[in-house]
């Protein structure tokens, strides 16, 4: 048996509960973690639990699925994600009592859903008064479908897997596809795939009655509804076929010749693509090499993505590069090749392999995420594994595997790369930026909703209307608020909370958060409060650049860029450098290291000489800004990310290092940049200089230290060793917060529209903006918090509204309490102008009491919120980073996000109806708010005048590049048309 794993089938573990086997129980020995599976002897249904000590329990309930046509009509409104091989539905609870109360109600609606015309005209396909297409995932392929990657992938699948193969599909539905689909072919899908021999379980999370409490509630009310449809056929009804394993998606075979193709996509800026390079790897019970693969990916480059997909025999490889200038598309596989090539021929580093293979990053993984981690490797072995459970145990067996690999040889990696990237025949799917493929889609667009307003006529168009009436009325019936009282609101106190303590001040400031746990971090907190406005752009270079420097130590020794990323690979667990902290304070600049405990000096004195004692030089800036330039384009080509820009360019001054870091302004900038570089690099590497000398003034400098504190020998004086005579003492500078960098136009919201034209989407991504409270100890906080998830909950008005009505894939409302702005954003919207007007009706229609809002809405609310603190202190690290952040950043107390929790609860009908006139309403009237809307070229018109219509002053933009541009690089061109 592995020294890593011990399995237990001991009296003390019973090998059956009721109608349930034990197919298999394990307990990891590097972790308290222990999986174990079981399958019922009556139904087939399969449960599997990984236990360990975390606050959250975390469902994913996953059917077998192959999708040869559009099948992802039917989550009615649960969350869930569709993938090539399966479809998986995830519920996430604090605390075991609303899980266990959720999952029988959970199974059922999965098992036995009404699938009915109205639901599928909402959440599927279905054609507006206007004679436009719409629906959820219609208006998700809206946003998909012609993006490079989505293209590209499908290209590539059906390159590599045979006609008849599920392999072949787009899980999501082509559009043209969903514009066919039926509810009965839904209904039809349902009926063969979702049943429960083909359904397990996959509990992650400590139940603190044991795995036998969940194995209760399945054997007393989930196999009885079961029992009652007449499916209790057992583990294998006869005629049933395992998909994938016993179809002929498993007729997959090695790649007979080299294929290569391009895939032209919509885009005006023609000066990058991409490239997806495929391979078959090893067997997919080859796990060893599976993992040996996964450690080469790393070990070859960082910027090149290498993937591992499962399959039934072979594993599929890809390597995607994006961000290739155009003129190198035709090549560069052929160079890769070579390069691969010379690898074989030269052997690999064995000292960088080394560190890169080491299984400390595993067990960093394994702590952030507990037996979370091992969730995707119980999903892949109920889809591809034995039954007999014979195959899980060298699943998990990590440990083993980096032994194993540990002593491999040069010539055995270099063996596997020439096995599995040189000799064999590959796929190459080159994605070529198209301007001409973005006027004839918009053309076509057109054309095709013409032909069908044509066909469909005044009488058609009225029917369709009535349709989409009638389904949005069914719909949006409240669920009876006897069924929702019947499921009572658990109580926070049953939640167990990570502890964590602190530690003694130091001259300079210093917070230390102990939890329990086998690493130690540090963080560095560097305020930009007086970084010069006319720096701020260069913040994202500088942070790029952070880790591939040269540096001189503090000993005298100075290392190339090359020894620093090894020497951190080999002396860390990770690093990273970035702006904020979970999603707040981006005028901070962090620092984070995390090490061994033993390795804790070590990552004091790194953090010295990486802030101190790096050396600016022409060549690493060129390089650094070279990679940023090509990653531009294809971060323009995102339509969340544009939106992003365009509200930050919007609502902030020139003194916000966010908005400076948006992507239309770093398009202009970094090409500049780059030509300054090589004009006048001195002028560049003093200004680099000036960025340093800004952001460690002793006044802005904050440190924390989080973990196992209590087991590090010296935790105070290795800081005074190496920044003792860097950080004289001085007195702290406020932390710089997002309201301090608001435009005029962010303090006061007024009439402003941005429309801009993205040619590569199909559908909108809009962010309107209002005023909202600024600070974390304001008096509305609670009533503020708990109105959001009112309306944006899931299932909750907004949700069912907008997306019940298919009109966008998400809408929700959020609320900086840092800026002080409250937003309403809409995602993947097909009719953005009916989604405002419906987002406007439910605030109203709550307001003034024509929507009721009643206590189970309340109670699901607040139960909401509980989820998310739990979630943000769910794990050691997690709990150790919000007690800094709480105490340090927010001027808070350590525990304010549980202490706030009876503040939340005492919040009223009253409390929530008043937060939404004075907040929330105001985001629906242009005197009180403004909008950046991100659309399709063939909804900008109409959108645009729909603003206007609602008393908006509308600026036009379009992303595109000059003629001559194509050939040096790319720019947002503005094309600013105002209507007064």
């Amino acid at each position: 048996m592995s020294p890593s794993l011990h399995s237990s089938l001991s009296s003390i573990h019973p090998r059956s509960f009721g109608n349930f086997d034990l197919v298999k129980r394990i307990k990891l020995n590097f972790t308290d973690i222990t999986v174990s599976s079981w399958r019922s002897r009556v139904t087939g249904l399969s449960v599997i639990h990984l236990d360990y000590e975390a606050p959250i329990v975390n469902g994913y309930f996953v059917v077998a699925t192959e999708n040869h046509f559009a099948n992802r009509g039917f989550s009615n409104g649960t969350n869930a994600w569709t993938d090539t091989d399966h479809t998986a539905y995830t519920v996430s609870t604090a605390g075991e009592d609303g899980f266990l109360q959720i999952l029988p109600i959970y199974v059922d609606h999965i098992l036995y859903p009404t699938i009915t015309k109205a639901g599928f005209i909402t959440e599927v396909h279905h054609i507006d008064p206007q004679g436009e297409d719409s629906g959820v995932v219609y208006s998700e392929m809206q946003g998909r479908e012609n993006t490079s990657g989505d293209l590209m992938s499908l290209q590539a699948q059906r390159l590599l897997n045979p006609l008849g193969s599920a392999y072949r599909s787009e899980t999501g539905g082509l559009m043209e596809a969903l514009r066919k689909l039926t509810v009965e072919q839904i209904r039809e899908y349902h009926g063969t795939y979702y049943v429960p021999h083909n359904l397990s379980l996959v509990v992650a999370g400590k139940l603190s009655s044991g795995t036998e409490a969940l194995l209760s509630v399945v054997q007393n009310k989930v196999e009885p509804s079961i029992i009652a449809h007449g499916q209790d056929k057992g583990p294998r009804p006869t005629g049933w076929s395992r998909p994938f394993m016993e179809t002929p998606s498993a007729l997959r075979e090695p790649i007979k010749e080299f294929i290569e193709c391009t895939v032209e996509f919509p885009e005006k800026d023609e000066s990058t693509g991409e490239l997806m390079i495929n391979f078959m790897g090893p067997h997919m019970d080859n796990l060893l090499e599976s993992k040996a693969l996964d450690i080469l990916g790393t070990y070859l480059t960082t910027y090149i993505y290498f993937g591992e997909e499962s399959r039934v025999t072979l594993f599929d490889l890809m390597i995607y590069v994006g961000s290739v200038p155009t003129e190198h598309l035709d090549t560069f596989d052929a160079k890769l090749h070579e390069s691969f090539r010379r690898i074989v021929k030269e052997g690999v580093d064995m000292t960088r392999m080394s560190m890169t293979s080491t299984f400390n990053k595993f067990r960093s993984k394994v702590e952030s995420d507990g037996g979370d981690t091992y969730s995707s490797t119980m999903i892949r072995n109920f889809l591809y594994g034995r039954s007999d459970g014979s195959q899980i145990e060298e699943a998990l067996d990590v440990i083993k595997h980096y032994d194993k690999l540990r002593t491999w040889s040069s010539k055995q990696w270099t063996n596997l790369i020439r096995k599995y990237f040189v000799d064999p025949k590959r796929v190459v799917v080159r994605g070529k930026p198209s301007a001409a493929v973005a006027e004839r889609l918009e053309k076509e667009e057109k054309a095709r909703i013409a032909k069908q307003k044509e066909d469909l006529g005044h009488e058609g168009l009225a029917m369709k209307a009535r349709e989409l009436q009638e389904a949005k009325a069914e719909h949006e019936r409240p669920i009876p608020t006897e069924i929702l009282k019947s499921f009572p609101v658990p109580d926070v106190k049953s939640i167990s909370w990570i502890p964590v303590q602190n530690g003694p001040p130091l001259p300079f400031f210093i917070q230390y958060d102990h939890v329990k746990s086998d690493f130690v971090s540090v963080h560095a907190y560097l305020s930009l409060a007086k970084l010069p406005s006319h720096l701020r752009p260069y913040i994202q270079p500088y942070l790029s650049s952070f880790f591939s420097l040269p540096v001189k130590r503090q000993s005298g020794e100075r290392l190339s860029h090359e020894e620093v990323v090894d020497q951190l690979d080999d002396q860390t667990v990770s690093y990273e450098v970035d702006l904020g902290t979970s999603g707040m304070f981006a005028e901070t600049m962090r620092i984070t290291i995390r090490v061994e405990v033993a390795k804790y000096e070590s990552a004091v004195a790194w953090l010295r000489d990486l802030l101190y004692g790096s050396e600016f030089t022409k060549d690493r800036l060129q390089i650094t800004v070279a990679q940023i330039q090509q990653a531009l384009p294809g971060l323009k080509r995102d339509g969340n990310t544009v939106l992003s820009a365009v509200s930050s360019e919007l609502l902030y001054a020139e003194n916000s290092t966010n908005r400076a870091s948006g992507v239309l302004i770093q398009s202009e900038f970094v090409r500049a940049l780059a030509e300054n570089i090589q004009e006048a690099p001195e002028e560049v590497i003093q200004r680099f200089e000036s960025i340093r000398r800004n952001i460690t003034d002793p006044t802005g400098v904050r440190f924390s230290v989080t973990g196992n504190v209590l087991s590090v020998p010296n935790p105070r004086s290795v800081w005074s060793k190496y920044f003792g005579a860097a950080l004289p003492e001085a007195p702290l500078s406020p932390v710089p917060v997002a309201s301090d960098t608001l435009s005029n136009v962010g303090r006061n919201p007024v009439k402003q529209a941005i429309v801009v034209t993205l040619p590569i989407i199909e559908s909108s991504f809009v962010n309107h903006v209002g005023k909202g409270i600024q600070g974390f100890t304001h008096p509305d906080y609670p009533a503020l918090r708990v109105a959001a998830e009112v309306l944006s909950a899931t299932e909750s008005f907004l949700w069912r509204y907008i997306r019940g009505s298919g009109l966008a894939y998400g809408a929700y409302v959020a609320v900086d309490f840092e800026a002080g702005t409250i937003m309403f954003t809409l995602y993947r919207s097909s009719n953005s102008l009916e989604a405002f007007k419906q987002g406007a009706a439910v605030v109203r229609g709550l307001v003034d009491g024509s929507i009721a809002l009643d206590e189970t809405a309340l109670d699901a609310a607040k139960s909401s919120i509980v989820y998310g603190v739990t979630k943000g202190v769910s794990t050691p690290g997690r709990a150790a980073v919000t007690s800094f952040t709480n105490q340090a950043l927010k001027g808070v107390p350590q525990n304010q996000n549980i202490d706030l929790l009876e503040k939340f609860q005492g919040v009223t009908k009253d409390d929530v109806l008043q937060v939404l006139r004075q907040y929330f309403l105001p985001l629906f009237d242009a005197s009180t708010s403004v909008v950046v809307s991100v659309t399709a070229p063939g909804k900008a018109d109409e959108v645009s005048k729909g603003l206007e219509d609602a008393g908006f002053i509308v600026e036009r933009r379009t992303l595109e590049v000059e003629t001559e541009e194509t050939e040096d690089g790319s720019e947002s061109d503005t094309e600013d048309s105002r209507s007064e």
